[in-house]
């Protein structure tokens, strides 16, 4: 409906006109359990709202999206809801000073994460529900005033089911059948939550003695599903959450505000997590069913602190608008890995944003659809599109930077200041650079227009001349930018000179931190030194660029890469090696043969993940078709090689174990991980424990080895929804067109599968392997593309447009129909065009790969 997509104007407008001074909501979810699933299952829920008008007698909206409304009252005025409300907006005319709204609606369950989600677990049959929210999907369970700027303290009240636990932001107590809870802050609707069910919960808590003396005490409180239980490490959790609260009340000097601190691991989560204040929810599978390695550890540490710092930056202070995202998210990134360095075991944590974070940024910059970190948002759809690696990584990495410009001390205080001054409202960029001013002195309206304001990845090259007798004469930066995004910015970079030691280690010799300005800078501090046989631009990854090679540097890494004894340096070389396949430098098989010489010394495990990954993209996308089989057996020979050297038991063989199922193809292959499932092979040291034997299962599958009835087998042992999601998968895998038609049609002319169960139909239907089998979906997807965005959820929405793009169809007749649909669908919702234009801009960059891949760049 047009009224579900708020624009930013009507926000102003409605902010400019109303103040709102707080909410009362009753949800009855005793309808949760029980019934059917024919229609809709819907719960009531009844929500009062008091708030002013600056302008008596002035009309504006409430929103809402329910199957239907009951009653609405205005100032004791009962309105027609047939005729104030039309699915999405509720008419307010004739508003006084002094407003109160009532509204009692027939709100719907969802099963695509967005809402109140109603998950049954196959395993037992319990129901278990959540809320998630951002960017607007709370009017999805109660009437409000659904913007960010528009905040107020909430008192919420919940009938449940008998037996079931309700949690919310505040504390809450059951008295008379009914879940009261404690009122809240001021905050915003998005961040209001709910989180109710037969969930397993442990508790905790956390003391500190404050400045002042007084003494600080949160409850903590961890769940999950009851199937996940005996899985459930909650005091590792509560370990880094207790880490997390001393590192942020040591550097924000603002007690954490929120009374409680709960964490719920939910199913069939979209995200990652989200901030909700008091209730902090995750995506379930962060709790681990089966071995994994420490990369998975310091992942969840990370999401862990990512939503703490949310605490302070984005729900103590938040953004006016969506424009403004940045102000959270990436502020929430870049904390969240400063906080683990300095506060956890996860001592690397800036490694794996170097090699890991960061690329989603870079390739997210350089789609037609990068933006400015601080971004134009028009309407909601822009928002719910926004949450990129710009917002997030780029935004991290600038903030990294930002340290770097104006000094740690001065970047901490300014945060302080700024919420200190700010509490409980809403800011704007020009609030946080004037706070950031004060502190360090530096003039960050000219720092912001270059880093801020501005879209783009600048590339920086260094250019090296030596004397005769091999010192260094001259080093300088060349700095250059694509010619949609020609802004030169300011860097400060630290520039590292590395060379190989009689011992074959190649090592740092010599260092100089530089501010690159324009396009040409000269590091004046390195002249005179020996030769290098590797210049590293962006050494200790200070500043976010693209880094480039001189000729030398590259051919020193072709023949030594594996030698950098440094795991930072080592993993930036990594990085930028995968930015020139990307960018159809570098010939896809020539980074494929770096992966196979070197990935096997690699120390750190998040970053040789990241190698894997990469190295299967290349062979998927950015490889000369004609190579690919040969390219996918060399890769399989070196996975297993490496797999059989790697110390027993440890999670590297872990690692090598999951890319050799990735890229399994020939017989002995499949044969070997047929024998792993069937325990008639072993690989000393490698327990197949149940998530592995999914992972071994989806390439057989896939290869037309495991028929439907090993995959229902292997659900019999796993009769779980983890089991189930992956069951779903390996099912769409297999190599049959009837199976892709089936896959096809309960994703694109169904909404009977959750949000959960879509993603695994796509994952499995777009296998690598079949490009002949998905091939006839190419011209149907263009067909029904802008049907299934006008008729599913934007969630939905997203999922099918990015996941069923054909981009296995890398031929210059995909292109054209991408460029076709675009041309004919100029009137198409702007969010849609977009995910289309991103999908076709891959595909544009990977036949350029493959261009380059046989020699014949074009």
């Amino acid at each position: 409906m047009p009224g579900e997509n708020l624009s930013r104007d009507e926000a102003r407008e409605r902010a400019a006109l109303l103040s709102v001074e707080g909410y009362e909501v009753s949800l009855d979810l005793r309808s949760a359990v029980g019934g059917t699933d024919a229609g809709p299952r819907t719960f009531r829920s009844v929500t009062t709202i008091r708030f002013r008008s600056a302008e008596p007698g002035a009309t504006t909206f409430a929103d809402l999206i329910a199957p239907s409304v009951t009653a609405v009252s205005l100032n004791g005025r009962d309105l027609d809801p047939g005729a104030v409300f039309d699915g999405s907006r509720i008419l307010l005319e004739d508003l006084a000073e002094d407003n109160e709204l009532v509204v009692d609606a027939q709100c719907a369950y969802s099963r695509t994460g967005e809402g109140m989600h109603r998950f049954v677990d196959p395993e037992d049959g319990e129901v278990y529900l959540y809320t998630q929210y951002e960017p607007a999907d709370s009017r999805r369970v109660f009437a409000n005033f659904e913007q960010p700027d528009l905040k107020a303290p909430f008192r919420f009240e919940v009938q449940a089911p008998e037996g079931w636990v309700v949690w919310s932001n505040g504390v809450g107590e059951l008295a008379d059948g009914v879940w009261k809870f404690a009122e809240t802050k001021p905050i915003s609707t998005y961040i209001t939550a709910f989180v109710a069910g037969p969930y397993h919960y442990v508790t905790d808590s956390y003391e500190r003695v404050l400045e002042d003396g007084t003494r600080l005490e949160i409850p903590l409180g961890a769940m999950c599903r009851k199937g996940l239980a005996r899985h459930f490490d909650s005091d590792d959790v509560f370990l880094v959450t207790k880490q997390g609260l001393d590192f942020f009340h040591d550097n924000f000097d603002y007690p954490y505000p929120f009374g409680k601190y709960d964490q719920a691991f939910v199913p069939e989560y979209n995200l990652g997590a989200m901030e909700n204040p008091g209730l902090v929810t995750f995506r379930e599978e962060f709790i681990f069913r089966g071995r994994v390695t420490q990369a998975s550890y310091e992942r969840r540490a990370n999401v862990i602190l990512h939503e703490m710092a949310h605490m302070w930056f984005g729900d103590l202070v938040t953004m006016v608008w969506w424009d403004d995202l940045w102000l959270k998210e990436s502020f929430a990134d870049f904390m969240g890995t400063f906080s683990m360095v300095e506060a956890t075991r996860f001592t690397n944590g800036w490694i794996t944003f170097a090699n890991n974070r960061k690329s989603w940024a870079y390739r997210a910059d350089q789609l037609p659809s990068t933006h400015p970190i601080t971004a134009d948002i028009r309407d909601l759809e822009d928002a719910k599109l926004n949450f990129d690696g710009i917002t997030y990584a780029k935004g991290a990495s600038v903030l990294k930077q930002l340290v770097a410009y104006v000094g740690r001390d001065a970047f901490l205080e300014g945060a302080r200041r700024y919420f200190k001054r700010h509490a409980y409202g809403n800011t704007q960029l020009g609030d946080l650079l004037s706070v950031l001013e004060e502190t360090s002195g530096r003039d960050m309206a000219t720092w912001s227009r270059s880093w801020l304001q501005t879209a783009g990845v600048n590339s920086l090259t260094p250019q090296v001349i030596l004397s005769a007798e091999g010192r260094v004469t001259e080093l300088a930066i060349l700095q250059e930018a694509a010619e949609s995004h020609p802004e030169l910015r300011p860097h400060r970079v630290a520039v590292g000179l590395y060379r190989r030691s009689p011992d074959g280690a190649v090592e740092r010799y010599a260092r100089a931190e530089v501010d690159v300005e324009g396009p040409r800078t000269v590091v004046g501090e390195l002249v005179g030194t020996e030769a290098p046989d590797l210049v590293l631009v962006n050494d200790d990854d200070l500043t976010y660029c693209k880094i480039r090679f001189d000729e030398g540097s590259l051919a020193a890494l072709r023949e030594g890469l594996g030698d950098i004894t440094d795991p930072l340096a080592r993993a930036l070389c990594w990085s930028a090696l995968w930015n020139l396949t990307r960018d159809a430098l570098m010939p896809a098989r020539d980074f494929i043969d770096l992966v196979l010489r070197f990935a096997g010394r690699e120390t750190d495990i998040g970053v040789l993940q990241m190698l894997h990954a990469w190295a299967n993209s290349a062979l998927t996308h950015y490889a000369a078709p004609g190579w690919r089989e040969e390219g996918g057996r060399l890769l399989a020979e070196g996975a297993l090689r490496e797999l059989r050297l790697t110390e027993p038991g440890s999670q590297h063989q872990l690692t090598w174990a999951r890319f050799f199922a990735a890229v399994a193809s020939g017989e002995a292959d499949l044969q070997l991980l047929q024998g792993l499932l069937e325990g008639t092979a072993k690989i000393d040291g490698l327990e197949v424990d149940q998530e592995l034997r999914w992972a071994f299962l989806e390439p057989l599958a896939a290869h037309g080895v495991a028929d439907e009835g090993v995959i229902a087998a292997e659900l019999a042992r796993d009769d779980t929804a983890s089991g189930k999601r992956h069951q779903v998968r390996c099912l769409a895998a297999r190599p049959s067109a009837a199976v892709k038609a089936q896959a096809w049609a309960s994703v694109v002319e169904s909404d009977s599968l959750s949000n959960a169960l879509v993603e695994a139909t796509i994952a499995g239907f777009a296998q690598s392997s079949h490009r002949e089998l998905t091939a006839p979906y190419a011209s149907k997807y263009f067909e029904v593309i802008e049907r299934v965005w006008g008729e599913r959820s934007i969630q939905i929405g997203m999922d099918v447009v990015k996941g069923l793009f054909p981009s296995l169809q890398d031929s210059r007749e995909t292109l054209e129909a991408a460029d076709a649909w675009l041309a004919a669908h100029g009137a198409a919702a702007p969010a849609l065009r977009r995910l289309v234009l991103e999908a076709r801009d891959d595909l544009a960059r990977v036949l350029r790969g493959q261009a380059c891949d046989v020699g014949t760049v074009g």
